[in-house]
């Protein structure tokens, strides 16, 4: 199977790196001629497009939502984190719900639409070295969704889980999502399998991975904080296969 996982390879990060490269100048265009609104209509284009190469890999999504969860009021999206493309199909199914991600620095450059969407399009950029700046950087997307009815996305394992076993929430940054965004509504999801595409590093990739989200029922955003948190995290968790 690694073996033949080579030429697909190849031929996926052909579609893919088009697909970035096409669509920066159109996002280029969408925010600053264009506002926020084709912006955005860019960038969940483009990341319908990104779910399309990966099918090159033999990769199938299934997208679960049955929640009733309203528009026109701030959400927190939690969920946990497994590979880099857990991200497209967030953006793209959620689209509706204006997600915004909170992301390490180093993704706000050097990668053509993923970096000027970072950038641009409300998203936290985040110093994994730095916890006052990336606390400060956290509340200050919260204050954006909260003023803009828009939604966050947060992974609070911090970084991949490489076998889909899920690692330990760190809590802070979703702790001050909460303070900031008091209105929001927190959205759980989980994830199984996107770990799968990844399986051998980052090349080659892994074929057949059959990934799925499952979206659970909204909560409200309560003063115990803590409680809410451990609640969030064995709803997300108890639906992941490992």
């Amino acid at each position: 199977m690694k073996l033949l996982s080579y030429p697909f390879t190849l031929l996926f990060f052909l579609f893919f790196g088009l697909a970035l490269v096409v669509f920066h100048p159109i996002q280029w265009f969408c925010f600053n001629v264009l506002g926020y609104a084709a912006h955005k209509w860019s960038v969940s284009t483009l990341n319908w497009f990104l779910m399309r190469s990966t099918n090159i890999l033999g990769t199938r999504y299934t997208f679960t939502n049955n929640q009733n969860i309203p528009t026109g009021i701030p959400l927190i999206i939690v969920t946990n984190h497994q590979s880099m493309y857990d991200i497209p199909p967030i953006i793209y199914h959620m689209r509706k719900y204006h997600p915004k991600f909170v992301a390490k620095k180093e993704l706000g450059k050097g990668i053509p639409s993923v970096s000027y969407n970072l950038r641009h399009g409300g998203s936290a950029l985040i110093d994994r070295k730095d916890g006052k700046q990336a606390i400060l950087a956290i509340g200050k997307l919260g204050s954006y969704i909260e003023k803009h009815k828009r939604s966050a996305v947060i992974f609070p394992e911090g970084t991949r889980s490489r076998t889909g076993k899920p690692k330990p929430f760190k809590p802070m940054g979703l702790k001050m999502l909460l303070k900031k965004a008091p209105s929001a509504l927190v959205v759980p999801i989980t994830i199984n399998n996107s770990w799968k595409l990844l399986r051998f590093g980052q090349f080659p990739m892994g074929l057949g991975a059959h990934v799925t989200f499952k979206v659970h029922p909204p909560m409200e955003n309560t003063k115990d904080v803590d409680a809410l948190i451990t609640q969030v995290e064995e709803i997300i968790t108890k639906d992941i296969n490992y």
